[in-house]
């Protein structure tokens, strides 16, 4: 689900559908909706676009054929107390609307108020890692840090570089190693 176009990241054979509904819960519980009409014995997994870290690796085994038998939902825990995955074994527009609809979104709150609806629900829920979601400057370092060789990372270097060499020009001082001296850091420039 996109709120806009895709771009020429999306890659051939993939279909972004338009985001449908008002509020993030209601935009949540209109995917899985729209899951269920596109495919209905497949399963459906939402996963949080601030979470640049995702990779296939980490959701290959928890998510595998072996490991999905007997799980009705998967749930990521975001280390701020929201939720960076939801998945349903057997997603329903019924069921999305009963889990999402009027959920608190963006509290500490947040996933806990999911589980216990999944509980509620009488729902076998499989538990993915805690992981950090971006929302501030702070976690978008941590979130590098923790993937330091992934494209977000890389994208965050180049940002820091970036602002190095626009702080070093300001200051008339030079280029990004000027700038580095006066931080005591060290940056790799390549021209």
């Amino acid at each position: 689900m996109l709120d806009g176009e895709a771009g020429r990241w999306l890659p051939p054979g993939w279909q972004v559908v338009p985001q449908r509904g008002g509020g993030l819960d209601e935009r949540l519980a209109a995917a899985f909706t729209h899951a269920a009409e596109a495919a209905p014995e497949a399963p459906a997994l939402l996963v949080g676009m601030d979470t640049p870290q995702v990779d296939a690796a980490l959701l290959a085994e928890p998510l595998s054929p072996a490991r999905r038998g007997g799980a009705d939902a998967w749930y990521g825990p975001a280390a701020d107390g929201g939720f960076w995955a939801l998945g349903l074994a057997r997603p329903t527009g019924e069921l999305a609307r009963r889990l999402l609809l009027g959920l608190p979104m963006s509290t500490p709150e947040t996933g806990r108020a999911l589980l216990d609806r999944l509980t509620a629900e009488r729902l076998a829920v499989h538990h993915l890692p805690v992981l950090t979601d971006v929302d501030t400057v702070a976690d978008a370092r941590l979130v590098a840090a923790e993937a330091p060789h992934g494209g977000f990372a890389a994208r965050l270097r180049a940002m820091r570089l970036a602002d190095a060499i626009e702080a070093a020009d300001a200051l008339g001082t030079g280029g990004p190693e000027q700038a580095d001296d006066a931080r005591g850091t060290t940056s790799e420039v390549t021209r």
